[in-house]
């Protein structure tokens, strides 16, 4: 069998944003987070603080997220709308970009709560507890993410035979 011109489509399929490629981006983000405290008071003098600006913004554009997955989803699969396809593809690369970059900050700001257990320092405790909001806040753009993108599925032609 030869393959495919490169001229011609494949006839691939577009496959889900994994949960390995999620977790990677997790521990990443953990790994990350839970470095930024030691480096930022070496290099900096002193490790950053997180506001609860930080943790509103996440759970917002979360909120963004999970309102387009909703509108996609009643559009698509409820009234059987069709979609431009350019917005169909926006709408799910912002999906699975959104998910992978959640996982991230999700790692990231639950690293850097990690690095501030058991310190005694100023503004320890409460460095914790808003990283910790931020990090539930990455878990919710996750979540919404992946819901995003699963709203963009349609069925394929040989699902309808």
């Amino acid at each position: 069998m030869t393959p495919d011109p490169p001229d011609e489509p494949s006839g691939g399929q577009l496959r889900p944003t994994s949960p390995a490629a999620l977790g990677t981006c997790a521990v990443l983000g953990l790994v990350g987070g839970w470095l930024l405290h030691p480096l930022a008071e070496r290099v900096g003098g002193t490790a950053p603080i997180i506001t609860w600006a930080q943790v509103v913004a996440l759970f917002l554009v979360a909120a963004i997220l999970g309102g387009t997955a909703w509108l996609t989803h009643r559009a698509l699969h409820v009234h059987r709308e069709r979609l431009a396809p350019h917005l169909a593809v926006n709408r799910l690369v912002l999906g699975r970009a959104s998910a992978l970059v959640g996982a991230l900050a999700a790692g990231g700001y639950l690293g850097y709560a990690v690095s501030w257990l058991g310190v005694d320092a100023e503004l320890a405790s409460q460095r914790e507890w808003r990283s910790l909001g931020a990090a539930a806040g990455g878990v919710a753009i996750t979540i919404t993410a992946v819901l995003l993108e699963r709203a963009c599925r349609v069925r394929s032609d040989a699902d309808d035979t």
